[in-house]
């Protein structure tokens, strides 16, 4: 599934100003066709402090395996515990839960809201 992901409205940046909204580039063709390496993104970094995410949510959280990489995906599933089974849209390119397992919604660093740019 490759929705459109908005263009940041004023909203958006303004949350941006605020601090309310972490700018990102994204690397990897993980999440292609939806997002393209070099591409930036804004996350919103207070999506799951009280809630947990829907699914076919993108989110961003820290790679299970290695700690130093933030990666971007999409939430296919949760369980009643608030694991979330996570998948790239590039299924052939993308290392997800699929290799790792699912994540908790409190290890994920926010909801990604719009394209910067």
């Amino acid at each position: 599934m490759t929705p459109i992901l908005p263009k940041a409205d004023y909203c958006e940046f303004l949350w941006w100003l605020l601090r309310q909204r972490k700018r990102l580039k994204v690397t990897g063709k993980s999440m292609l066709p939806l997002l393209q390496p070099g591409e930036e993104i804004l996350v919103n970094p207070y999506s799951y402090h009280k809630t947990l995410p829907k699914i076919n949510d993108v989110v961003v959280t820290t790679h299970p395996l290695y700690s130093e990489l933030t990666i971007i995906k999409r939430v296919t599933a949760i369980d009643n515990d608030g694991n979330c089974f996570l998948i790239g849209d590039n299924l052939a390119a993308s290392t997800d839960s699929r290799h790792w397992g699912a994540v908790n919604y409190k290890n994920l660093m926010g909801r990604v809201t719009s394209r910067f740019g």
